[in-house]
């Protein structure tokens, strides 16, 4: 048998003549867990320590047991403001407790309106437990809660289910609270309790109060260590990241055998294998347009931001790696891992970080008169060999000892940077059109730097949109200096218009899916499209609605031949012990952007079936990259945040609400390899697209496509979610796992640190010096450290294990 708890709700709705309508609804209640809900200890400190039990209570009538409890509470020495209130509203909350309240005369059922009570399923039906009942009311009268224990002389039988009633809980809580202070979650901590029959049994032989008090303790004692057995009967949610990620040490056995994660990787994805094409294709349940909107969604996700590095490595390669190579490179990576990964759902990009190496090695070979093709490609040789090396040697296990809250730190940071890559773009548009060229030439470097308008790691396309504006178009140069300010302005306003409109246009769209409007297939599509429809209405508005006005467009010069090997042979033993240097560099940010990545991606919470393949995974990062590092093309790598949009894309999602609040979780998610396939296709043919139309997006666009990433990214993300409570009122706070069991105070220690951490991400990810970004992996793997070592000296590590859980 198993035990298990109900809240009944009855409301009457009347008619006339005497009759009416009397609504009851039941609800599952989950037992209070006393070993990890911080609330229940609190919830029985606060009534021990204003107790109000009332022992032998020679009452017969429900109605006078409970008056009785009420001018007890009234009685109680307590706030004199409290106390008036309580007897002024007596009568009131007598009535409040029954389902005729406010209701005529003749139609009125006196009934209890919100009970819980404990019951036995059984293979014969549900039995209710009968000894015991915990009352529940919410008034907005009160100032505070309340709990009254009532033992009665005898037996009672006051109706159904209720028929030997010895024990009566009353539970008053004001309306506007904590959703883990309701007075249903007060209820839930003594009726938790009082399912016990030996606990009742004790509190039948009290004599005093300070006997019903300590046996009111020991049984919370009891509580608590048969939760932390485990016990069967006593049922509560154990975070599957918690098991996942438990803090064990790697041993040296767990790197060995060589290659062993790649086997398991191989029999774990490879009998699903065939149905990465045909999930959602055949069968009953077929998710065609799903597929088509998210292929649209990626396709734009990837194309722009690919355009933009390869405008920045086109600007810092002096043309050695451009738009078309970048492309090219983007397009056959991206198919070559989509086709043979053992998880498709990854996106793959060329990222900041990989643009900030290029530009190093471009200024290593200036410097000491070596060929960049040859000297890039033997540095991108030595990356994938360390990469090779790390997947045959299992280290991607190392990845297992990142917890969810340094996951979050990371991908925190990294949506920073969109944020900031939009805002630094258009402060340059404004300092070079709106303000004129003369006060960008006085004062250009002290305003970059007040603003901390550095070049910047993972801040990811500023540079690249940045340093390729175009100088002031000749027509302009042609007037008046008044038409040029005139016009230079126009540029920098309509140049905020636009990013504006994209974001809000795209996140609009994006929300519609949660609006009243269309049919709800009509309200998916237009929100799985968001991205592509405010991409191409606002180019479209820039172009052909603001014809006359100038817009800065991204550099473009065209390849001379896309497929040319490197000659390896000229590099020097110095050169090449140079690259090796960078390679293992380069193979440290590889490795954790790519596992951490696919994590997010294979997180518990998003419901994917099919399994993992870190190791194989990275093996054909280096394979992919190896080929690209010959060809000259711009390596890549997992893609924050658009693997795990990309997730989402394809997922299945409910709104669920609890205690009021509306949260969504994900069904189920069509895992395919078909939208990264035909993303990565249209990526391709975008080369016959170059230069135009494709230099008809306007910067101002991706500016706004930034925002838009940056603000999807976040939806989830606990550490953000945390930072928001400090703004919130505690009755709004959302009854998430972490409010249940750490205390506010530990939560808000917690989210200090995590900022503390965040700021030393950005000191080093966003510092000036170029060499300093290059250690950036070295500070990201320091975070493990920290996370084991430093954190559980300031906050239990209980109450760490708890927020970095998922449920």
């Amino acid at each position: 048998m198993s035990h298990c708890g109900y809240s009944e709700d009855a409301v009457e709705s009347e008619l006339p003549g005497g009759c009416g309508l009397l609504h009851t609804s039941r609800k599952y209640l989950k037992l209070k867990n006393f070993e990890e809900e911080i609330r229940a200890h609190r919830d029985l400190d606060g009534f021990l320590d204003q107790a109000s039990i009332i022992l032998n209570e020679t009452a017969t009538s429900l109605d006078d047991v409970l008056r009785a409890m009420l001018l007890r509470l009234v009685h109680r020495p307590s706030n004199l403001e409290h106390k008036y209130k309580l007897h002024c509203n007596l009568e009131h909350l007598m009535a409040v407790l029954f389902t005729d309240a406010e209701t005529p005369t003749e139609g009125r059922v006196h009934l209890l309106a919100d009970t819980i009570q404990g019951v036995t399923a059984t293979v014969t039906g549900v039995q209710y437990q009968q000894s015991w009942l915990c009352i529940i009311c919410t008034s907005k009268s009160l100032i505070k809660r309340e709990v009254c224990i009532s033992r009665l002389l005898r037996p009672q039988n006051w109706g159904e289910n209720c028929c030997e009633v010895r024990f009566v809980i009353l539970v008053l809580a004001p309306p506007k609270t904590k959703s883990t202070k309701t007075a249903t979650e007060v209820g839930r901590t003594f009726a938790t309790m009082f399912l016990d029959i030996n606990f009742r049994q004790k509190l039948l032989k009290t004599r005093t109060e300070e006997e019903f008090k300590e046996a009111l303790v020991y049984q919370r004692q009891l509580l608590t260590m048969t939760d932390q057995g485990l016990n069967p009967s006593i049922k509560y949610s154990i975070s599957s990241i918690c098991i996942q990620k438990s803090h064990q040490l790697l041993q040296h056995k767990n790197f060995f055998p060589v290659a062993k994660g790649i086997r398991e990787d191989f029999a774990r994805r490879f009998p699903v294998y065939s149905l990465d094409f045909t999930d959602g294709i055949i069968g009953k349940n077929k998710a065609v347009g799903k597929y088509i909107t998210t292929t649209l969604f990626l396709y734009f996700a990837c194309l722009l931001p690919t355009i933009a590095f390869g405008s920045l490595n086109d600007e810092n390669t002096d043309g050695a790696i451009d738009v078309q190579k970048t492309i090219a490179g983007q397009s056959i990576g991206g198919f070559l891992y989509a086709l043979f990964s053992g998880q498709p759902l990854v996106v793959l990009l060329t990222t900041a970080p990989l643009a900030l190496y290029t530009h190093v090695i471009r200024g290593i070979c200036d410097d000491y008169n070596l060929d960049f093709n040859t000297f890039y490609a033997c540095t991108g040789l030595w990356n994938s060999f360390f990469l090779a090396f790390y997947a045959f040697f299992n280290f991607s296990l190392i990845m297992s000892l990142f917890k969810r809250s340094t996951e979050e730190i990371i991908a925190l940071f990294i949506s920073m940077t969109f944020v900031l890559d939009a805002v630094k773009g258009m402060v340059k548009i404004f300092q070079k059109y709106y303000f004129g060229s003369r006060i960008i030439n006085t004062e250009h470097i002290s305003v970059l730097s007040l603003l901390g308008l550095g070049t910047s790691l993972n801040t990811s396309f500023h540079t690249a949109l940045n340093t390729s504006v175009l100088a002031s178009p000749p027509e302009l140069d042609s007037v008046s200096n008044h038409t040029h300010e005139h016009t230079s302005r126009e540029t920098a306003m309509l140049s905020l218009f636009i990013m504006l409109g994209t974001l809000w246009l795209s996140y609009t769209l994006y929300q519609f899916k949660k609006s009243p409007y269309l049919h709800p297939y009509m309200r998916e599509i237009l929100s799985d499209c968001a991205l592509p429809i405010s991409v191409l209405t606002f180019s479209l508005i820039c172009c052909y609605g603001f014809r006359e006005i100038k817009m800065s467009k991204f550099r473009y010069n065209s390849s001379e031949s896309l497929f040319k090997i490197a000659e390896m042979q000229s590099l020097s033993l110095g050169a090449i012990g140079s690259a090796m240097g960078l390679g293992f560099l380069l193979s440290m940010l590889f490795f954790i952007e790519q596992n951490l990545v696919a994590a997010l991606a294979n997180a518990p919470e998003n419901r994917l079936v099919k399994g993992t393949a870190y190791h194989w995974d990275l093996l054909l990062i280096a394979i992919i990259n190896m080929g690209l590092s010959l060809f000259g093309m711009p390596w890549i790598h997992a893609a924050y945040p658009h693997s795990p949009l990309h997730v989402r894309a394809l997922a299945v999602v409910e709104e669920r609400v609890e205690n009021g609040h509306i949260y969504e979780t994900i069904v189920n998610v069509w895992e395919t390899r078909l939208t990264t396939l035909g993303a990565s296709i249209l990526v391709g043919f975008s080369l016959l697209l170059l230069p135009n139309p494709l230099q008809w997006i306007p910067k101002p666009v991706l500016y706004g496509l930034f925002l838009y990433i940056a603000l999807t990214s976040i939806d989830a993300n606990q550490l953000f979610e945390r930072m928001a409570l400090l703004l919130k009122d505690q009755a709004s706070y959302p009854p998430t796992h972490y409010i249940r069991r750490v205390p506010q105070r530990k939560i808000h220690y917690f989210t200090g640190l995590q900022v503390l951490q965040l700021l030393l991400l950005c000191a080093f990810g966003m510092s000036p010096v170029p060499y300093m970004k290059m250690i950036f992996p070295l500070i990201m793997m320091a975070m493990i450290p920290i996370r084991y070592k430093l954190l559980p000296r300031i906050i239990e590590a209980k109450y760490l294990d708890a927020m970095d859980a998922e449920h």
